[in-house]
């Protein structure tokens, strides 16, 4: 059994609850269910752990965190670390506040320093919180937009952004070497509980990312998805002059069952319904929603061509808005993006004379760009303040999109009206996803395997140009497991996620268009070809 399985049977478990748990499913015999749970141990991995609540080394509990925290301490020991500050935010899911709390005493026991924030707060402020305060390290304990069941914890280091390679390796073999929990040390008390001071410095920097004198009359209807974004975005946004946003009330307190959502992700079917149903009453200028730990921002706008009146625009075509904006404002620097995001962002970036840069998915290689202004990533997270926040930061990303939802209503104007714009000046860039979840991750594994060994001569009748395998790296990318082709005006590149069972394809069509009257044309045409490569790629998967 692997390290963070060793011992953890209900004798070595401190939580009383997993304790029971385990104990009632080895009275009631299930040995199926005790077999997943002791199949190995949770990896760390470059998003730290992420994984279902439960008792079992294969579950996340407070066994598992002890260990995970005691790898870290030893880790930034070993590093020279000896009595630096380790600061450690959470959310508001299940056990999130007994995981921080639990992170902080064997930090201390460590002979580390800890600072715990003061209440369930969004990511970012963690984020700001490491470099703001001169710690050696940060943990979240999150599961961003995983489904209730779930929690995790990720791990930033003193630069304020999360683990790469070979840290996380190192951590996890840390942690490996955790012997029996009796022998952790767990002080009582011997930890420090910030105030507001943190959370005040968090808001005042947020004002850094709006022009001095822009407009702030956008109205807005404002989601947290149950999480805990409310009273900070609505504390920056009061702070910057907007309008008071209106709250969709059903969703606006933690809640960590997340009971009006099948997942608490505003990319996922049905998550935004109560967004469009507040709209439809309230008639905003736009819609903004943040995860559960605000992190990500979601943005809808009104649209009578759909139905209901409301659409939500694509990460991808937020990412390209908020970087027409910052490039009208005058931004200097390099724009970065992953691989997975749309190419738009290379094109304003190389018109505006900036850098710009690829990188693999995740803020951890986005926030890293030398020289980063800007960075974003299709799946809502966007990086507006690399100076305060090195990850993505729904909070500021937000109060940038009202910022330019202002600028625009004054005009007469708004965000789908900008949209036009950079398809006639750069060629429509049309986006979407293939997403599979799976319940066996085998799936996933075949699915590569069989895209590997015969990969797609064709899509949507567009020839593949070129096919690469990621895994053996690039000329600008370190290895990473997935695959991209390059096709007659469309990109395509297919991966396993890193924090959900879920096989993920990303499909690009970039359509030129030649006057304002082309547009509709040429939205047709990237519909077209799109569902062409989604059904063409499904079956060349075999998924």
């Amino acid at each position: 059994m692997g390290a963070g399985g060793r011992d953890q049977g209900p004798a070595e478990d401190p939580d009383p609850e997993t304790r029971d748990e385990l104990a009632a499913l080895i009275d009631a015999g299930d040995t199926d269910e005790l077999a997943a749970r002791f199949a190995g141990t949770l990896q760390f991995g470059t998003a730290g752990l992420r994984g279902e609540l439960g008792a079992g080394p294969m579950r996340m509990n407070r066994s598992v965190v002890i260990r995970a925290a005691a790898g870290l301490a030893a880790y930034l020991k070993a590093q020279g670390q000896e009595g630096g500050l380790v600061v450690i935010g959470y959310d508001a899911r299940y056990k999130s506040a007994d995981f921080a709390r639990d992170t902080a005493a064997v930090m201390t026991g460590a002979g580390l320093r800890a600072a715990v924030l003061p209440r369930p707060l969004p990511t970012p402020v963690l984020a700001y919180a490491i470099r703001h305060l001169g710690a050696v390290a940060g943990v979240e304990v999150t599961a961003s937009h995983n489904p209730p069941r779930d929690n995790g914890y990720k791990v930033y280091l003193g630069d304020g952004s999360q683990i790469v390679p070979p840290a996380d390796g190192e951590i996890a073999a840390a942690i490996a070497a955790v012997g029996p929990l009796a022998g952790v040390v767990r002080p009582e008390d011997g930890w420090e509980t910030l105030g507001d001071e943190v959370l005040d410095a968090y808001l005042a920097r947020t004002d850094a990312v709006l022009g001095a004198d822009s407009p702030r009359t956008a109205r807005t209807v404002y989601t947290a998805m149950h999480g805990v974004g409310t009273s900070v975005l609505t504390a920056a946004f009061a702070r910057a002059g907007f309008p008071e946003p209106v709250l969709v009330t059903e969703q606006a307190e933690p809640d960590p069952a997340f009971p009006t959502v099948a997942f608490p992700n505003p990319e996922e079917p049905g998550a935004m319904d109560l967004a469009f149903a507040t709209a439809r009453r309230a008639a905003p200028d736009l819609i903004i929603a943040n995860d559960p730990d605000a992190d990500r921002c979601a943005v809808a706008v009104p649209d009578t061509s759909v139905e209901g009146g409301w659409r939500m625009l694509r990460g991808d075509e937020v990412g390209a808005l908020l970087a027409a904006h910052l490039v009208e404002r005058g931004a200097t620097g390099v724009f970065a993006e992953s691989i997975v995001s749309s190419s738009l962002l290379g094109r304003i970036a190389e018109k505006a004379g900036l850098g710009y840069e690829e990188t693999l998915t995740g803020f951890k290689w986005i926030a890293r760009v030398d020289g980063l202004r800007y960075g974003y990533e299709e799946a809502l997270g966007y990086c507006v303040d690399p100076e305060g926040v090195r990850d993505k930061d729904g909070i500021t990303a937000a109060l940038l999109v009202a910022e330019l939802a202002s600028v625009l209503k004054e005009q007469g104007r708004t965000l789908l009206d900008l949209l036009d714009d950079l398809a006639l000046a750069h060629g429509l860039h049309a986006t979407d996803q293939l997403s599979v979840r799976v319940e066996d991750l085998s799936v996933i594994a075949d699915a590569m395997a069989r895209l590997r060994e015969q990969p797609p001569t064709a899509l949507a009748g567009l020839a593949v140009t070129s096919a690469e395998d990621l895994s053996r790296g690039t000329d600008r990318l370190p290895p990473t497991d997935g695959l991209r082709y390059q096709l007659e005006g469309a990109r395509v590149i297919v991966r396993p996620s890193g924090t959900e069972p879920k096989l993920k394809c990303y499909l690009e069509v970039v359509v030129p268009v030649a006057d304002a009257a082309g547009l509709p044309a040429a939205r047709a045409r990237g519909a077209e070809l799109l569902a062409g490569i989604k059904r063409d790629l499904a079956t060349a998967a075999g998924i």
